[in-house]
């Protein structure tokens, strides 16, 4: 707020300096006033100037010309550049192809895999470290299909690092020898080693299931149900997995597809969304008492009673890992892998006597320590005294 004789004194110097600015202008134009036909000049090389000094680009916007210019010259000369240094890379290209020939191929092989593995021998529920484990062993195998089911792109569960994100992965003896089996070098302990990288598990055996002609991954696939026949589980009910997190609440009808089996291996692990899948919905139907969850963290006692507990939990189905800790209060293990190793190749064996292959089966496990008596001990009492 200013007083009103201020207020006078600031509109009178606007007023003044105002008029003082209108004369300079009108003495400006009158020194400077050009021709018309200079104007006329004067505006169409404005015009030809801007037109020059610009290019539209295809998405509309205005790029400087010589900026343009400047970026084809550094294109050309990156190509050029690379061309030269590309020793047998210079000049590579690709065959052609229809881009319907690709989708034909992959859709064409994969509906094949779901009317074989439609009827399958085994399905496993999980690929985890237990359920490659089982898997690796049923592979052994031919002559049985094996349906493996993941509800991640991604297969390996938590077995890509070891705990707390860390990367070394702790396999407590003798459960080393299924590594040796696998062809992984290891730092040996006394009681123990240490693989340098626990992705070097995952990576090794994921490859070596996916190479055998009897076991078929569906990953992004989820079990959302058991067939239940005759009071025995004898399949799954599937759906793609972003169905079954997302579009059940937001279609109004998206039924699923089933797959047939005579055996069922639950490998679902613990915790999380899609934890002990298996065993939660045989809980729900009252076909199992209770699933109390896993108890305190104890590695000593969680390994050997998680490979000792490895069965068929209900007719038709095997569990094996962390599901058997679900189911029967088990302590949990924490950071150590060998009784997934050992509980998913006990599944196999599991799997394969169901099958009335047992005597095959004893000649297949090749990681099993030297000495002992496995026709007459059995799978089961073999490890659990380890």
């Amino acid at each position: 707020f200013c007083p009103p004789t201020q207020t006078l004194a600031l509109l009178s110097a606007h007023t003044t300096t105002h008029c003082d600015h209108e004369e300079h202008e009108r003495g400006a134009r009158k020194r400077t006033k050009p021709h018309s036909i200079d104007i006329i000049r004067m505006m169409a090389t404005a015009s030809r100037t801007r037109v020059s000094a610009t290019r539209v680009s295809a998405k509309g916007s205005s790029v400087p010309a010589r900026t343009s210019r400047a970026s084809a010259r550094r294109a050309a000369s990156v190509r050029t550049r690379a061309g030269a240094d590309a020793g047998p890379f210079d000049g590579y290209t690709f065959k052609p192809i229809r881009e319907r020939e690709v989708s034909r191929e992959m859709s064409t092989r994969y509906f094949q895999d779901l009317y074989k593995y439609a009827d399958a021998d085994v399905i496993i529920m999980g690929s985890g470290s237990a359920g490659l484990a089982c898997a690796y062993e049923l592979s052994k195998h031919p002559d049985v299909s094996v349906a493996l089911i993941e509800q991640s792109v991604a297969p390996g569960g938590g077995a890509w690092l070891g705990g707390q994100l860390f990367s070394s992965m702790v396999i407590r003896k003798p459960a080393h020898h299924f590594l040796t089996e696998l062809g992984l070098e290891f730092e040996d302990y006394e009681n123990y080693v240490v693989l340098k990288h626990a992705a070097q598990y995952t990576s090794t055996i994921m490859s070596k299931v996916l190479e055998a002609p009897n076991v078929k991954l569906f990953n992004a696939t989820c079990v959302e149900d058991l067939i239940v026949k005759e009071n025995r589980v004898a399949g799954v009910v599937t759906n793609w997995s972003t169905v079954t997190l997302f579009g059940h609440d937001t279609q109004s009808c998206m039924d699923p597809n089933v797959l047939e089996a005579k055996v069922v291996v639950s490998a679902c692990g613990h915790d999380g969304p899609f934890g002990a899948t298996g065993v939660k919905r045989l809980e729900e139907l009252g076909l199992v008492k209770k699933v109390p969850g896993m108890a305190a963290l104890d590695m000593n006692k969680a390994e050997d009673a998680v490979v000792a507990n490895t069965r068929e939990v209900f007719p038709g189905m095997i569990i094996t890992g962390m599901e058997v800790a679900e189911v029967d209060g088990c302590p949990r293990m924490g950071p150590t892998f060998g009784a997934m190793f050992i509980s998913g190749q006990k599944a196999a064996y599991m799997a394969l006597k169901a099958l009335g292959k047992e005597d095959n089966a004893l000649n297949t496990f090749t990681s099993i320590e030297s000495g002992k008596s496995f026709k007459k001990d059995g799978f089961g009492s073999l490890f659990q005294k380890q």
